[in-house]
């Protein structure tokens, strides 16, 4: 199955892949929430569009390792933070 966002190419080659993805983007919301951080001053700080970080949260896109840094510097927290997580199996 092939994604196409942003002119990037996300391939998502397995069922484990996919439940990786929204599993993470669960963990990045509930990150940002405990912030008390919105969507929009995430974008804000990271110049990552507000949509692209939807999509992030929503399970949509894979993201890269540059972003997820960006988002850690952000959040003020250290990067493994956001792969602390449990993968949701349907």
């Amino acid at each position: 199955m092939f994604f196409l966002y942003n002119l990037n190419l996300c391939l998502v080659r397995t069922s484990i892949d996919k439940e990786f993805i929204i599993s993470f983007g669960k963990n990045l919301r509930k990150l940002r929430e405990s912030k008390d951080m919105s969507m929009q001053t995430l974008a804000d700080i990271t110049n990552i569009e507000y949509s692209q970080i939807s999509r992030i949260e929503r399970g949509l896109i894979n993201t890269s390792i540059g972003i997820t840094y960006e988002i850690s510097k952000a959040l003020e927290i250290d990067i493994k933070e956001l792969f602390n997580f449990t993968i949701d199996k349907k």
